[in-house]
């Protein structure tokens, strides 16, 4: 009798949009995702939704600038000069990750198997292409650029089911940030059974072969 496959890892992957730490995260989670042990599910926090959303400021520009410096010595991850200009320079504008956790939200419900694929998408408008993630316009237009029309128009013709969609899946990484103490994202967490355990996310940015003491 041959023995029962091992169980997969499930993972909680708790971020936000506008994080520039969690798009330096983006190569090793996508290589930590293509392990056949490994199941991952996209948590946003609501980091920057709701008193968490800003605008943007000549000095908030320049704080996040200097970080996404740093986090590209780290990881080589693209922050573009129209990233730069049209994004950071954008002086007033919103700085609120609610359009895009919708946009995602919108992807879950129509193509929930390409929600990985959509992250990635809106972290490279922004980041690399200098586009807006921060209104539902900029993101029903990214995603129906990029083939993703379904969830463009679910933005449209489902905003409600849409806005729950998002509502419960902020509370729920909420809940879980909370539950192993964690104070911002991105973070990553062992979900068994009713238990959820932390990983030292910095693995993520810079170690890899050490992530879930799992050897490549």
């Amino acid at each position: 009798m041959s023995p029962s496959p091992a169980k997969p890892i499930h993972l909680a992957y708790l971020f936000d949009p506008l994080c520039g730490w969690c798009y330096g995260a983006a190569p090793n989670l996508a290589r930590l995702r293509a392990r056949s042990d490994v199941e991952m599910e996209l948590v946003p926090t609501g980091l920057f939704t709701g008193s968490g959303a800003r605008s943007m400021t000549r000095d908030f520009a320049d704080y996040a600038w200097d970080n996404d410096r740093r986090i590209f010595r780290l990881t080589g991850q693209v922050f573009s000069a129209a990233y730069h200009d049209q994004v950071l320079g954008s002086i007033g504008r919103p700085f609120d990750s609610g359009p895009a956790i919708l946009a995602l939200m919108a992807v879950r419900r129509t193509e929930p198997q390409r929600e990985f694929e959509a992250l990635s998408t809106l972290q490279k408008a922004r980041y690399e292409d200098g586009r807006d993630t921060t209104s539902l316009d900029g993101v029903r237009s990214i995603l129906a650029a990029q083939g993703f029309k379904a969830a463009a128009a679910a933005l449209d013709h489902q905003p409600g089911h849409i806005a729950e969609l998002a509502q419960s899946a902020i509370s729920r990484g909420r809940a879980l940030m909370a539950g192993v103490g964690a104070q911002g994202v991105p973070t990553l967490l062992i979900l068994e059974d009713a238990n959820a355990t932390r990983i030292d996310t910095s693995t993520l940015i810079s170690d890899l072969p050490r992530l879930l003491a799992i050897p490549d």
